[in-house]
């Protein structure tokens, strides 16, 4: 077989592969949004179904052959060309999968749906006793899948790579030890400051229907195309990336609060901007994928707080809020600003601000990387949760709902997706600093109205890429930089300087 036979053959194989996974995450989509409460059971049995038909796929001896002889070709000579960039990444998918048995991967897919369904009846009724054996199978079960993928150093390391691959924990380590002091400094002043915005004025009452119709006024306006995507409720909100032409957004409303449905809409329409953005002619092979869940994150923290909580942003948008909401109309665009950029230590990681949002996550990625090296056990969860969000955030949780189980997240099995929040925020705040760089000043463009130039310049220079360079090359190519927390911390420091009156510097 020549190269280029073996080469059409593996495309071929990529986008039949990847139909499969655009039927699971339909599958996921509805199970989150519309299935009734007793087809539970039997979409667990669907997605495991699919999961073992796709590693099937993807561990077909086939695939070792033919991947060796595209190596050793001319075809992959230039390593950001198209060949190269999809053989180099249907290599570690390939490597990667093969190294997990069959059976692990079907009682993955379908402990974690059952876990999803288990976490969204458990957690209203704050119910961790009923919920907790399904979060013990399905870390038994990512222990089992860390150590089958293998690691250099810790086992965390081997899930921490499905999402931000080439990432280590002792590579993020020295980032996080040096934003936390520095977020602790400034959200230690903000504190101390004697300005405090009026957040009384996001707890008036907003009718549900009527943020269904602002947010999707919001997200159209920046660029998320509804005839290629919807917006629907769900209980924790996340974007579906069918495939082409069908991206779709959910959020949650809370009609005694502002904030939960606005910001939390655009962030997921962020998700959904990357995803309509990536070159559908290469959809279904690597090329045609977004770099990583860091990059991805990167897209929603940028939409939703970059954007979304800019004074330009709301110099638009607030004459529409007020017509839209009625309890906005006494509220000046000065007090409500201030109102939405509030920093206060809070218990619930999607709804915290800037400032305080990484603790968060840093929280989170230290008692993950003690549930992998046996340090913590689930039925440990509840104190080193309690402990923690005490010692970096001076909040305690009076329930479980609104601590160790808040997140969707471990339900799934998605042990190693925390930490590309915070890497989102770092590869935003430099992304932003280079467009405007380029662009001029941003919030004098989204005060106009004006949010095409910034969406085309991520459009060119990100989502257009696929996955041609892997995150941190993605961000030198970019900017121009080696990733780093300056921008972020700088634009914080800025912002809320600003807002709260500090004299402060780095």
């Amino acid at each position: 077989m020549q190269p280029q036979e073996a080469y059409q053959w593996l495309k071929a194989q990529s986008r039949e592969i990847a139909q499969l996974h655009s039927i699971q995450e339909l599958l996921f989509w509805d199970q989150r949004t519309q299935i009734p409460p007793k087809g539970h059971a039997h979409r667990a049995a669907q997605l495991a179904f699919l999961a073992k038909w796709i590693h099937i796929r993807q561990t077909d001896a086939q695939w070792e052959e033919r991947l060796a002889r595209v190596e050793a070709s001319d075809l992959v000579h230039d390593p950001e060309g198209i060949e190269a960039v999809n053989v180099r990444e249907w290599r570690r998918t390939y490597n990667r999968t093969v190294k997990i048995p069959q059976d692990l991967a079907v009682a993955l897919a379908q402990a974690g749906a059952e876990g999803e369904t288990a976490w969204e009846v458990a957690r209203p009724k704050n119910d961790w006793q009923t919920f907790k054996p399904y979060l013990a199978r399905l870390l038994y079960l990512k222990r089992q899948e860390a150590e089958a993928l293998g690691y250099a150093q810790e086992p965390y390391d081997a899930l921490l790579d499905d999402y931000e691959p080439g990432e280590t924990a002792a590579g993020l380590a020295p980032l996080f030890a040096e934003l936390r002091p520095a977020l602790v400094r400034l959200c230690e002043a903000i504190q101390g400051s004697p300005r405090r915005p009026d957040s009384a004025v996001l707890r008036r009452h907003f009718p549900a229907p009527a943020q269904r119709q602002f947010a999707g006024l919001v997200v159209e306006a920046i660029g998320y195309d509804f005839a290629a995507g919807r917006l629907d409720p769900t209980a924790h909100p996340f974007a579906a990336g069918i495939g082409p032409g069908d991206v779709r957004i959910t959020t949650r409303y809370d009609e005694n609060f502002f904030n939960a449905a606005i910001f939390g809409t655009l962030h997921e329409a962020g998700h959904a901007l990357y995803d309509q953005g990536l070159p559908p002619d290469h959809w279904g092979t690597p090329r045609g994928e977004a770099v990583s869940l860091g990059i991805h994150e990167s897209q929603s923290r940028l939409w939703e707080n970059l954007v979304g909580r800019s004074r330009g942003f709301w110099r638009h948008f607030y004459p529409l809020a007020q017509s839209t909401f009625s309890s906005l109309t006494d509220v000046s665009p000065e007090v409500f600003h201030f109102a939405v950029n509030q920093v206060r230590p809070s218990l619930i990681r999607v709804e915290a601000d800037e400032v305080t949002y990484n603790l968060h996550v840093l929280l989170r990625f230290e008692i993950e990387r003690a549930l992998f090296t046996g340090a913590l056990e689930v039925e440990d969860l509840p104190d080193a949760w309690q402990e923690k969000m005490t010692a970096y955030l001076g909040c305690v949780p009076p329930d479980y709902a609104q601590g160790v189980m808040q997140d969707v997240h471990w339900s799934a099995g998605l042990f190693g997706y925390f930490p590309t929040y915070t890497l989102g925020n770092l590869y935003a705040a430099q992304f932003y600093a280079r467009a405007e760089k380029e662009l001029g000043n941003l919030a004098d463009l989204f005060a106009r109205g004006e949010f095409a130039p910034l969406r085309d310049w991520l459009r060119q220079r990100i989502h257009q890429q696929g996955n041609r360079y892997r995150a941190r090359g993605l961000v030198q190519k970019v900017t121009g930089e080696d990733l780093t927390p300056r921008y972020f911390l700088s634009y914080l420091f800025k912002k809320y300087g600003d807002l709260y009156d500090l004299k402060l510097s780095l």
